[in-house]
């Protein structure tokens, strides 16, 4: 007898909004990818803060209505999580052009789908509005598929904000929360364009920054960073836990504040560009811990008790079918 044809997949879902323990795995349908998607057999997936706040609904105040349309009313629109990727393609739609069967990827997946065994995502993102789109490029050659996994939306996201904050050599730069994904991708790229940067994070997290490139580091546990004489050019919220009128005080005159609540200007680009930093060895993912997808809610605890240390990796085992 042949292969059987396996039309299902395991996911992670959720059907209500809670604590970690309403994900559940489940067995749902292997998506078919249209004409102009590839069907990624996923082999990481991450947890971000994006994932716990979605999870738990948890946003402030300001953004509770329309998030609450954009997510779903009475339940989450979207069941699976999951918002990065790398994984193998398995098969491409017949316009697909710029990726084959066996392509290494990694890619984001605008807002979940990763916390399964399989995803379809478009080869080409539609850039018709300011959302978030999908991305998707083969992976960096001198990465594994699981470091892979977790460069996308941290990295990202940190290109775009260092980018928006246009550094410029010798600008004084203060990163809040330099130890997270976002901050630890933060932190480097503001080196990279040259600026003299400044982290802050806690006791047990400074030798880390310090490892990335940070001038000076401050621990926010012993010192209130807000106190300091130092003006900085750019002062960059990456866990979203600050306002700009409680450091209004250490801005230049012509200063820049940045939180990761603000929005993003996407650039079809970006994950090109991360390629492109982590291959030329100026830019790398810091793995805190690695966790089986089945162990999907152990992982939620521990990135939402807020103490990791850049990114929680998740790894997808696939069944073998006879």
């Amino acid at each position: 007898m042949g292969r059987k044809i396996d039309l299902k997949m395991k996911a992670i879902v959720y059907e209500k909004y809670g604590p970690p323990e309403v994900l559940h795995l489940k067995e749902i349908e292997k998506p078919v990818p249209k004409d102009h998607e590839v069907l990624v057999k996923i082999h990481a997936t991450t947890v971000t803060a994006g994932d716990i706040r979605m999870r738990g609904f948890k946003v402030p105040a300001p953004l509770w209505l329309p998030a609450r349309f954009a997510l779903g009313i009475t339940g989450p629109r979207k069941k699976t999580l999951g918002m990065e990727i790398s994984g193998v393609i398995e098969t491409v739609g017949n316009s697909v052009t710029k990726f084959k069967a066996g392509d290494e990827v990694f890619a984001e997946t605008d807002f979940g789908g990763g916390y399964a065994e399989y995803i379809c995502l478009p080869e080409i993102p539609e850039l018709k509005s300011s959302k978030t789109v999908i991305r998707i490029a083969k992976k960096p050659t001198n990465l594994t598929l699981e470091d892979a996994a977790a460069v996308p939306v941290g990295g990202i996201a940190a290109l775009i904000f260092m980018r928006k904050a246009n550094i410029t050599k010798g600008q004084k730069v203060l990163i809040y929360g330099a130890s997270g994904s976002v901050g630890t991708y933060a932190v480097q790229l503001a080196k990279y364009f040259g600026a003299e940067v400044t982290g802050v994070c806690s006791t047990n997290n400074m030798e880390l920054v310090k490892s990335l490139g940070a001038d000076k580091v401050i621990d926010y546990t012993k010192e209130d960073f807000t106190r300091n004489s130092q003006t900085y050019y750019v002062i960059f919220d990456a866990v979203g836990k600050i306002s700009r009128s409680l450091v209004k005080g250490l801005l230049e005159k012509k200063g820049v504040f940045l939180s990761t609540w603000q929005s993003l200007k996407v650039e079809a680009g970006d994950l090109a560009v991360l390629k492109e930093l982590v291959e030329s060895g100026k830019l790398k993912p810091v793995i805190d811990r690695r966790y089986p997808l089945e162990q999907i809610v152990e992982a939620h605890r521990y990135v939402e008790a807020g103490h990791k240390k850049g990114n929680v990796v998740i790894t997808v085992e696939h069944s073998v079918s006879a």
